[in-house]
């Protein structure tokens, strides 16, 4: 394989989820996101995403378009979009003018990733939709999406006003090869949630990069993979942190979905619970900065993907943004030597 992309090359972004704390109210996320925000747009880093979740105790950006243009207004250069809006959920009229408005606030910062996924349950995808083949119809509405928001829609009975002709990037978000093929035959940048759906990857990337056809939104392939970090000054300290992260995730796997909960040095599971997580945590990186850039090294060599993504579920705040810090001086080092 030729290694063109290498971890200290690339540019680092953030997904975040405005993930609810035990014991704190959805206000107290929404305020730590854009604090979030601030410090990756000091630190470097080149996009923050927001993804659209639906009842579910432990998130709070269900409503993601409003919550882009509450980021977008406390911060000044990184981008902010969605990672992403679940097309299936929305009108597509509605998504055009949406993010025509915030295109229209924050120009050039608004980036709209698309995801076919309800992002919840199917009684709440059902309470949302109100259309059982809406998620088969996502090649179709992403098209019709496209068009509200191109300039030759200007002739149409049916406008997107804001958004027609404002050149808003979209993405096509996915864990699963299906939207592999799709990017790749729409001609469009690709993001893989490999930081819940692992399996995929290397086989959705493959897949992407060999159907690809150049389009007059990108003329080469372009590639963003997701992962969990949790980086801390010492390896233990990681380990602590990361047990947030392992309890939202048993508590997807035993359905006891809670908000975030308080790291704790004493936590313990099951070794048959042990290593389902493993399944689905195989891109979690946790510990010191040594040990994120060997793996994070080795994770960029092996899948050449262009963007790195980072979700970091730890429970107290400072210790959040310190993970980000942790990871951009990493990659800065790096760089350096």
């Amino acid at each position: 394989m030729t290694i063109k992309n290498e971890f200290h090359t690339i540019p680092l972004s953030i997904l975040d989820l405005a993930v609810i704390l035990d014991g704190k109210k959805a206000a107290n996320s929404f305020k730590n996101s854009l604090n979030l925000a601030q410090k990756a747009e000091e630190l470097g880093y080149n996009r923050f995403w927001l993804a659209e979740h639906h009842n579910m105790p432990s998130i709070a950006s269900s409503a993601t378009s409003i919550l882009i243009g509450y980021v977008a207004n406390g911060t000044s250069k990184i981008r902010v979009g969605s990672g992403g809006i679940m097309l299936p959920n929305h009108a597509p009229l509605v998504v055009a003018e949406q993010f025509g408005t915030l295109a229209s606030l924050y120009p050039d910062r608004i980036d709209l990733g698309l995801g076919r996924a309800p992002g919840t349950d199917q009684l709440t995808a059902r309470a949302l939709q109100r259309n059982d083949q809406a998620a088969f119809e996502f090649p179709k509405t992403v098209r019709e999406l496209q068009e509200y928001l191109s300039t030759e829609n200007s002739d149409s009975p049916v406008r997107a006003i804001p958004g027609e002709g404002l050149n808003i990037p979209i993405w096509i978000l996915g864990s699963s090869t299906d939207s592999a093929r799709l990017a790749a035959s729409f001609g469009l940048p690709y993001a893989f949630a490999s930081h819940f759906a692992p399996q995929q990857l290397l086989e959705a990337l493959r897949i992407y990069r060999t159907n690809f056809k150049p389009s007059e939104f990108l003329k080469e392939p372009y590639t963003i993979a997701c992962v969990n970090v949790t980086a801390a000054e010492t390896t233990e300290e990681a380990q602590v942190l990361a047990t947030s992260m392992q309890k939202i995730f048993l508590g997807i796997l035993t359905n006891d979905r809670r908000p975030l909960q308080p790291a704790d040095k004493n936590f313990k599971i099951s070794p048959e619970a042990k290593q389902v997580m493993r399944q689905f945590l195989t891109y979690s990186f946790v510990g010191n900065s040594s040990e994120i850039k060997t793996a994070l090294t080795a994770f960029v060599e092996e899948t050449q993907i262009d963007e790195l993504m980072v979700v970091s579920h730890i429970y107290d705040h400072e210790a959040r943004l310190k993970s980000y810090q942790i990871l951009m001086e990493t990659k800065e080092e790096t760089k350096k030597g």
